[in-house]
Formats: structure tokens, C-alpha cells, sequence
């Protein structure tokens, strides 16, 4: 599997961040029976599964042995794969990086920060281009405080915008057709900002967090991926299919209007 086949799937992305205080006296068997259960009946209907690596990271060894049992249940549905981890660092470190995720996964994405500069972004794309995956760049994050450094004005224009053409110009080398290996993250709460990114980067598919419980609204466009983490993965603010369901019924039907 292509990540890049996630770009003519439906758009929504589930989120998975899981808080064991919310399943039970015994959590990680609770989050994996209830993890299996939502990916399996929502696969069909799903871009993609993100996992943010922190909630796994978080429960220690039995937590990366679940987050690898669930990204690999995921691909066994024909589900592709977003490992949420927002990783950055130079030269080795940063192959180090992209070996963990993306050549032990082929075919999935993993986020990236681009604080360090393009030439440490470089063994992501790299890595991404080998084993068909895809590379999502922090360019405009859906956070309140987000514009402290994202929006700072160069040039008569805020600063993601210099990144997103920049990275555009960049992933013109990791383009297959119309869309690059080497996309953005830019926040569903900043409506405008996507707007912007997509006009100065036509080919660079955008993963959209903030759907849902951080206000932000289903948008549509060629190239968006949908990102809800709470308002799917916890509906009135716990593990419930049904409930979960529902929701993305709603978020379906949102996208159809």
C-alpha cells in the first residue's frame, strides 16, 4: 500500500490518542478491544488511522507493543497509517527517526518539525520517497498560541506561508502525479490559513487536526485529510462505539451538504 492512495479515499481521519483512565481497571486490553472494534467499523470509510505517539509512548514498552499491534491491524484492513510524532532532528538522529516509522511501516506517514531547517527534513523525504509513504510538515498548528512563531510577519507575509512555499518547492522532487510525499499540517481551526497554504502549495496533500472538540469544521478540497482525535475516538468525552458511530456519521454527513 501507497500512502498516497489515503488521497482518493473519504477524508475523514480517525485519531487515536488513548487515555487509560478512561478504560477500566485494565486499560491497554480495554483500548485495543476498543481500538480494533472502531478501526474495524470504520475502515472503509476512513483516509486514514493517526496515532499520536506520545499516549503510547506514555504507557511504557506494553504501550509501543499495543501501538504496533493496532498500526499493523490498521494495514490488515487496507487502512493507511499516520504515526503522529512531530520528530525533527539533524543528519543521523534524524535517519534514525525515519527508520522507526516510516521504513518499519512502509507505506505510512509520519509528522515532522521543521524548526531545525530543510536539510533536516531531508532523511524524512528521502525515506518517505523509498518506501511510499508520506511526510507531514508542522506549517500552521491548530493551537490558540500557534501564531507566536507561525504568524510572525516576513516580507509582508507570516511566516508559514515562507514554509509552505519553501516545502512546496522542496516536495516538487517527491511528486508522483498531482500530489507530493511531502505534505503539511495545518489546523482545521484556521480556516483562512488553509486557504493560504493551499494556494501557494497546489501539490502538498494538508492533514487538517482539530476537527471537532477544538472547534475546528470538516472542510473540503482535493487533498485534505480530516483529522478527529476527541470528538471520534472519545464522544462525550469517553470510549463509546456507539456513540463514535454516530459521530462520524455526523462529521460524514457534514462533508456531503
Amino acid at each position: 500500500m501507497d500512502f498516497l492512495e489515503a488521497l482518493s479515499r473519504p477524508p475523514l481521519v480517525l485519531g487515536v490518542d488513548p487515555r487509560p483512565k478512561l478504560h477500566g481497571p485494565e486499560p491497554l486490553a480495554h483500548i485495543r478491544r476498543y481500538t480494533l472494534d472502531l478501526l474495524e467499523a470504520l475502515a472503509p470509510r476512513l483516509a486514514a488511522a493517526k496515532f499520536q505517539l506520545a499516549f503510547f509512548e506514555a504507557l511504557g514498552p506494553e504501550g509501543m507493543a499495543l501501538l504496533w499491534e493496532l498500526a499493523s491491524a490498521s494495514r490488515v484492513m487496507g487502512l493507511p497509517v499516520i504515526f503522529d510524532g512531530k520528530r525533527g532532528d539533524i543528519g543521523s538522529t534524524a535517519e534514525a527517526y525515519a527508520r522507526a516509522y516510516l521504513e518499519a511501516f512502509p507505506g505510512s506517514a509520519l509528522t515532522v518539525n521543521p524548526y531545525l531547517g530543510l536539510d533536516a527534513l531531508k532523511p524524512f523525504f528521502q525515506a518517505a520517497s523509498r518506501t511510499g509513504g508520506g511526510v507531514f510538515v508542522l506549517a500552521k498548528t491548530s493551537n490558540p498560541g500557534s501564531g507566536f512563531l507561525q504568524d510572525l510577519p516576513v516580507e509582508g507575509k507570516p511566516l508559514y506561508l515562507h514554509l509552505a512555499e519553501a516545502l512546496e518547492r522542496e516536495g516538487e522532487g517527491y511528486r508522483e502525479g498531482p500530489w507530493s510525499r511531502v505534505g503539511m499540517v495545518v489546523g482545521a481551526t484556521y480556516p483562512e490559513a488553509v486557504a493560504g497554504v493551499r494556494e501557494v502549495a497546489p501539490h502538498a496533500p494538508l492533514l487538517l487536526p482539530g476537527v471537532g472538540a477544538q472547534g475546528g469544521r470538516p472542510l473540503k478540497g482535493a487533498g485534505l485529510l480530516l483529522a478527529a482525535s476527541r470528538a471520534l475516538y472519545y464522544p462525550e468525552g469517553r470510549p463509546d462505539l456507539k456513540a463514535a458511530l454516530e459521530a462520524a456519521e455526523a462529521l460524514f454527513g457534514a462533508l456531503v451538504e
